[in-house]
This record gives C-alpha cells, sequence and structure tokens, in this order.
C-alpha cells in the first residue's frame, strides 16, 4: 500500500504560516511593540519556509529514474538548509529592530488586546509544530522535523516576546520590549545554525561520530 504524500503536511504549515502572519501584524499594528513586529516577521519567514517545503517534499517524493538512480531524497537537505538559513536572516533583522527601539523606545498601546492575539497565534504554531515532529520523525523526513523546529521557534520567539511586553505594561520600562527581542534573536540564531549545519552534514554525506562508528562495528562482530 502505497504511503500517502507528506507534502499535505507542508500545505498546513502554509496555512498555519498565513493565519499568524495576519494575527501577529494585527498585535504589532495594535501596540506598536518591536517585540511583536519582530514576530510578525519571524511569520513570514515560516510561510516561505513552508513553501520551500512543499517543493523539496514534492521533488523528494520522485521515484528513482535514469538520472537520479538513488532517487531524489537528498533534495529535502535544500530546503532545510534554505529554512536554517532564513532564520538566521530573521535573527539579523529582528536584531536590528531592536537595537533601533532601544537606543529610541516609544510607548506601547492596547497591550492587553495584542497580547492575546499574538497567544492564539502562537497556539496555532504550536499544535501545527509538534504535529509535524511527530510526522517528520516517524516518516524521517529532514524538511518537516526542520519546519516543525522553525515553528517551536517562532513559539519560544512570541513567549519571550509576549513575556517582555507583560513587564513593560507592568513595570513602565520601555526599553524592556527590545532588550528581550534579542535574546530572543540569540536562541533564534543558535537554532538556525544547527539546522544549517545538519543539512550541510546531509548532503556532504558525513560520516558517523567515532563513538557511533564502534557501536555499529561491535554490534556486527556479535552478529557474525
Amino acid at each position: 500500500m502505497e504511503e500517502p504524500s507528506l507534502t499535505r503536511f507542508a500545505w498546513l504549515s502554509i496555512a498555519a504560516a498565513v493565519l499568524t502572519i495576519g494575527l501577529k501584524t494585527a498585535a504589532w499594528w495594535i501596540t506598536g511593540s518591536v517585540g511583536l513586529l519582530s514576530d510578525a516577521m519571524e511569520s513570514i519567514v515560516n510561510l516561505v519556509g513552508g513553501l520551500m517545503a512543499l517543493a523539496m517534499l514534492t521533488v523528494a517524493e520522485r521515484p528513482a529514474d535514469q538520472e537520479h538512480p538513488y532517487g531524489h531524497g537528498k533534495a529535502e537537505y535544500f530546503s532545510s538548509g534554505v529554512e536554517g538559513t532564513l532564520i538566521l536572516i530573521a535573527a539579523i533583522s529582528i536584531s536590528g529592530a531592536a537595537v533601533n527601539r532601544l537606543i529610541s523606545p516609544k510607548p506601547l498601546e492596547e497591550i492587553g488586546v495584542g497580547l492575546a492575539i499574538s497567544i492564539v497565534a502562537s497556539l496555532v504554531n504550536l499544535g501545527v509544530a509538534l504535529l509535524l515532529l511527530r510526522v517528520g520523525r516517524r516518516s524521517s523526513s529532514i524538511t518537516l522535523e526542520a519546519n516543525a523546529h522553525h515553528l517551536l521557534t517562532d513559539v519560544w520567539t512570541s513567549i519571550g516576546v509576549v513575556a517582555g511586553v507583560g513587564m513593560v505594561a507592568l513595570t513602565g520600562w520601555e526599553r524592556l520590549d527590545p532588550v528581550v527581542a534579542l535574546v530572543v534573536a540569540a536562541n533564534i540564531i543558535w537554532t538556525g545554525v544547527r539546522i544549517v549545519r545538519r543539512s550541510i552534514g546531509g548532503l556532504m554525506d558525513t560520516a558517523l561520530l567515532t563513538e557511533d562508528r564502534v557501536a555499529v562495528r561491535d554490534a556486527t562482530n556479535k552478529l557474525e
């Protein structure tokens, strides 16, 4: 029996990205928070990542042919590599916006409404991310796993932003908003670097770690 296509999960990721872009943009428009603006920017990257995942999964599912006797599975590494790079670009953009706001702080408006909208968007991302992560691991799809980790990064971004904006409302310290955005950007950079390194390793057919090779050799010797 033929396995169902994984592309439907990429479409789910795209739909979630479109929805959260709308929600987070509304939250930023209402509050004027640079943190919420950064959150909305990352959702745009999510959309690009979802579209790339869809394209690469479509290619990867093609059967082996004369020109590609080993199939097209390696295409998934290109997708995850591009997505990791997009995460890094988003982090740099977030940092730039945060530094500008740190230098020239501005008061936030309608914080309660903005936070409520952002929380709804985060719950959407969380649900989709957990589903993609489970399916990606079960089907050994690095593209779905990378997409899931990207969405989870977005969730963590939103948690940090919501906490920062909430603290601004409680303390009146306007510079806390960009400070939290910078901290979250650093976490995003770390996630992006890990995804890019994993993709490069897959494309370059990196050898197993020494301890892994030893374990395989020992297991093979026991079977002989």
